[in-house]
């Protein structure tokens, strides 16, 4: 088969968003999930309370705002998945997408069964199943028998209880990535964002009118101001940061692929941003309500209780809460509810990042490739983490992905696109040619050096203490198996993913020359009138290394829309590329 043509068809057929709302709604979604609720309450808490907001926006602005700026512009700049996106880059820099893509995947194998046992608590909590004993029903009763501290054996007999639920998050999950982007992601997230806000929100309102939600307050918002001179407090609001927005993994890369190319990347990057951090706050509100109102029910301080983040909060925690509010029923149902819903976003996203790689290097449509995909995530999922070592598996896995593996990923991403291929000045100044909130050289500078080193900081600490000291009580061999074991498994298999064949020819590429409108000091416009120096198609030669070739330095730069509404193969009514080629390659 022809790939020249082969490309041009995939082109005209990507799929897009069909609105701008769409993607907002998509990628608030998936920055929105299980962490916001349980995670990011006990961080602050743990980290000088109402001081560490500080903190946290400043890393919400200097790492938060301004990956998920480079994540958008690499993916609509280059449009493809993470894969497709570094090899128009460099043909060497491929192996970076698939590591994001194997880290993702990883990722998916574990989140899909905390979802299950969301999805099985919501149905306990209508009968307050639990008892008396939260703790001993979660870890005895429902997971089987586990221990929940660190375990010496492994036991990987089938819990049937999990086993049920997680079957049908995989089938609910599977079914929505294989409809596509519009028709599957876009739609559920259309209707699954607003119902967890109204649901959550009922959540919150319920906890802050409990008795004692005043103290909890208190203790969530009053501050310790010498937790500030802390490293690792510091550390603590970039992880949260890296965390919850989804930035390292792959995915916004891959959400910003599918955009027209009329879009507005800054205003989107900062509305998810803040989208984001607004939910992980209204969270703490209602989370140290209802943790301020424990506290008074058993008559000891805030600071006296145990389990106020992680698995233990969701699954220990608030079954105790529930128990001994009025109306206890109804409200743990609309609580487990909600974390349902908000893992679901995040898990579409996560299948999506390996779906759609495997769509573009391998020429498959999203059915096969969800059902390819799918299917082996699903089965490591019922085989590993349904069963009654499944708690502490997944509590190693979690540990060493999140904490080395996607930090690892924005480092090097980076060090990329910073150092060993500088494109930092083009990426902004598309990102400016397409927004309506402006960025300046403080990126450049946030992206390629200040964030970086934090990062780079925090992976050394993380691995120094993970190596000496190990993780928890967990033995040497377990942490080697499932912990340095899942960083080794994503190397191997992103070195093995980049050497395959691909079915169509990415190589051949548009990188679409966008114009921009100079302006004076002040911010006017000097001239809309289009000047325009079209970039040569540069020809292959035999052996010469394929790919795209950008010269846009060279542009005089006019009117974005008289521009775009005069360019061929270009389908000016949604926005999308049908299909321009050129060899103009980013590797230069």
């Amino acid at each position: 088969m022809d790939t020249t043509k082969q490309t041009t068809e995939a082109s005209a057929s990507r799929e897009t968003w069909s609105s701008q709302t769409g993607f907002l709604l998509a990628a608030i979604g998936s920055a929105i999930g299980l962490g916001n609720i349980w995670r990011f309450p006990g961080i602050a808490y743990k980290n000088g309370g109402g001081a560490f907001l500080i903190p946290y926006i400043v890393a919400l602005f200097a790492a938060g705002v301004s990956f998920l700026l480079l994540d958008y512009a690499l993916g609509h700049r280059l449009r493809g998945a993470a894969p497709t996106v570094f090899r128009r880059i460099h043909h060497r820099a491929e192996i970076l997408g698939w590591f994001k893509v194997a880290i993702s995947f990883i990722i998916t194998c574990y989140y899909a069964v905390i979802i299950a046992w969301a999805l099985r608590y919501a149905i306990f909590s209508l009968t307050l199943a639990w008892g008396d004993d939260p703790a001993s029903f979660f870890i005895k009763d429902f997971l089987g028998g586990g221990n929940p501290s660190p375990a010496t054996e492994l036991h990987f007999s089938p819990v049937w209880g999990v086993f049920a639920p997680l079957l049908i998050v995989w089938v609910v999950i599977l079914g929505i990535v294989a409809l596509g982007v519009q028709r599957g992601l876009e739609k559920a997230n259309k209707v699954v964002i607003p119902a967890l806000v109204v649901l959550f929100g009922a959540v919150v309102i319920r906890a802050v009118t409990l008795p004692g939600a005043t103290d909890g307050l208190n203790a969530f918002f009053t501050p310790n101001w010498s937790a500030l001179s802390d490293g690792g407090v510091w550390i603590a609001a970039f992880s949260q940061i890296f965390y919850s927005l989804s930035i390292g993994f792959g995915i916004m890369v891959t959400y910003a692929s599918y955009l027209p190319r009329r879009t507005n990347l800054g205003g989107t990057a900062y509305v998810a941003a803040f989208a984001n951090s607004s939910f992980e706050i209204l969270a703490g509100i209602g989370v140290f309500s209802a943790l301020g109102f424990m506290a008074f029910k058993q008559g000891v301080a805030i600071g006296d209780l145990q389990g106020i983040t992680g698995v233990s909060l969701s699954f220990i925690s608030f079954p105790m809460i529930i128990s001994k509010m009025p109306g206890g029923a109804i409200f743990g149902f609309l609580f487990f509810t909600s974390l349902v819903l908000a893992g679901m976003t995040s898990l579409m996203s996560l299948i999506q990042v390996v779906s759609g790689a495997f769509q573009e290097k391998f020429n498959w449509r999203p059915v096969r490739a969800s059902i390819t995909i799918g299917v082996p995530a699903a089965l490591v999922s019922l085989l590993l983490f349904s069963t009654t070592s499944g708690l502490n598996t997944l509590d190693v896995v979690d540990k060493y992905t999140n904490e080395i593996g996607v930090v690892l990923c924005a480092i090097s991403t980076a060090v990329l696109v910073t150092v060993i291929h500088p494109r930092l000045s083009r990426l902004r100044r598309h990102i400016n040619v397409l927004s309506n909130v402006h960025i300046g050289k403080w990126w450049d500078l946030m992206v390629g050096f200040v964030v970086p080193a934090a990062l780079l900081w925090m992976l050394i600490q993380t691995a120094v203490s993970l190596i000496k000291d190990g993780y928890d009580a967990y033995p040497g061999w377990y942490t080697a198996w499932f912990g340095w074991g899942a960083i080794v498994f994503a190397l191997i298999s992103a070195y093995i993913l980049t050497l395959t064949t691909w079915r169509q020819d990415v190589d051949d590429f548009t990188v679409m020359p966008l114009p921009y409108r100079p302006r004076d000091r002040y911010g006017r416009i000097i001239t809309s009138e289009p000047k325009l120096k079209l970039i040569p198609t540069a020809q292959k030669s035999e052996g010469a290394p394929v790919g795209v070739r950008e010269e846009d330095d060279e542009f005089e730069y006019g009117d974005p829309n008289a521009y775009l509404d005069n360019q061929v193969g270009t389908n000016v009514a949604d926005g999308t590329n049908t299909g321009v080629q050129s060899t103009a390659n980013e590797r230069q």
